[in-house]
């Protein structure tokens, strides 16, 4: 099974958005022309950046074109439209909650919502983990993928950290009880970052459109930038998994689209 991790698009609508809209249409571009093309697409929250309705118009008309399964997260910039708009579509996996499963033959892909309202960090609350604890019992041997928008390690950039998820070493405990889980899909960071975390690893995409500053020495707010951008591909080899980067812009790669 292959699994491509988008994060962070953060589109916008007006005479400033065409950049995002672009950089998240080619990022679909170059997962699709990947051979195999991958069993589905995650995209880890922060898919808009003000809930904007001509937002979510810009991200369905990008999602509807994807002949292949994509499962969206909750992230801090969405808020409670994404449930509005895409409640019982595929996106939602045909329910109208943030927190679903969606199982394949090979694994299981967990989503679930770390969103605190009007705040930047994030949480999961006790409702979520124990749904976490029983989804991962529900399979015993197939491998699970948990997506969330906050990571739960930090990533040692401290303004990014200061707003990471507040509950993560709870999730840790339940995460440590169980050896099915393969990765925690996660966003938030804008940057590449995998980070040990409970007996598995924290995988990180970057940004579908600006990347995080590296400032790694105070928590001050890092900056954003046009670094090149790429996405993950995570590829169970059947002795575990392994994470690949996919460049995705000044590649020269093929696009599929």
């Amino acid at each position: 099974m292959m699994i491509a991790h988008l994060s962070d698009s953060h589109l916008i609508a007006g005479p400033l958005g065409a950049g995002p809209a672009a950089a998240l249409h080619r990022a679909f571009g170059r997962l699709l022309a990947l051979e195999p093309r991958p069993d589905c697409v995650v995209i880890t929250g922060d898919m808009v950046e003000t809930e904007d309705p001509a937002e979510y118009a810009i991200l369905r008309d990008i999602l509807d074109r994807c002949p292949i399964p994509v499962h969206l997260v909750a992230g801090n910039h969405d808020g409670n439209q994404l449930t509005v708009e895409f409640a019982g579509t595929r996106y939602l996996a045909g329910g109208s909650s943030t927190t679903y499963r969606v199982d394949y033959p090979e694994a299981a892909v967990l989503v679930v919502n770390s969103v605190l309202p009007g705040r930047p960090e994030g949480e999961l609350g006790a409702e979520q983990l124990r749904w976490i604890d029983e989804a991962l019992a529900a399979r015993p041997g197939v491998p699970a993928f948990l997506c969330l928008h906050h990571p739960p390690a930090g990533v040692g950039i401290p303004f990014l950290d200061g707003m990471g998820l507040l509950d993560g070493p709870a999730l840790g405990e339940v995460v440590a009880r169980h050896g099915t889980l393969t990765r925690i899909l996660a966003g938030h960071v804008h940057r590449n970052v995998a980070v040990p975390f409970a007996g598995t690893l924290v995988s990180i995409a970057p940004a579908a459109y600006r990347q995080s500053h590296l400032r790694l020495h105070d928590a001050g707010p890092p900056g954003y930038l046009l670094e090149p951008t790429s996405l993950l591909l995570h590829v169970l080899t059947g002795g575990g998994c392994a994470t690949h980067t996919v460049p995705v812009s000044d590649a020269g790669a093929v696009l599929a689209y």
